[in-house]
């Protein structure tokens, strides 16, 4: 079973900046895709941001030009860079890594999920 660590969330005042971090227990190589979704009070999970193996990365429109998703294969971990955050941001983030079962199917591997607040 995979396991994913996250870290670095926390309080900021609007217009400020986090890093959340995500560590697998495998090799980030062995998921077809790592992410970051979010779910705020009342509201449904959603995704923030994606990144394949190759190609480029997804963002939600709501966080583009803001957030950065970096994977860092040298340190096997996958990062949220968080810009110019604001309150509509305060959410729990998930880390999310698509697992491949076989050659065809995979599941979804979810980390504990860390507290983002974004208040004045």
């Amino acid at each position: 079973q995979v396991q994913l660590v996250e870290s670095g969330g926390g309080y900021v005042q609007p217009g400020g900046s986090l890093r959340l971090s995500c560590v697998p227990s495998g090799s980030i190589f062995s998921f077809t895709s790592m992410g970051w979704y979010r779910q705020a009070p009342g509201k449904q999970r959603e995704l923030v941001a994606a990144k394949g193996r190759y190609g480029s990365p997804k963002y939600a429109d709501s966080v583009k030009g803001r957030f950065t998703i970096i994977r860092d294969n040298a340190e096997n971990t996958v990062y949220l860079q968080m810009n110019s955050l604001q309150p509509d941001d305060t959410a729990v983030y998930y880390c999310n890594a698509k697992v491949p079962l076989g050659t065809s199917d995979e599941y979804d591997a979810w980390g504990q999920g860390t507290q983002v607040t974004v208040s004045s």
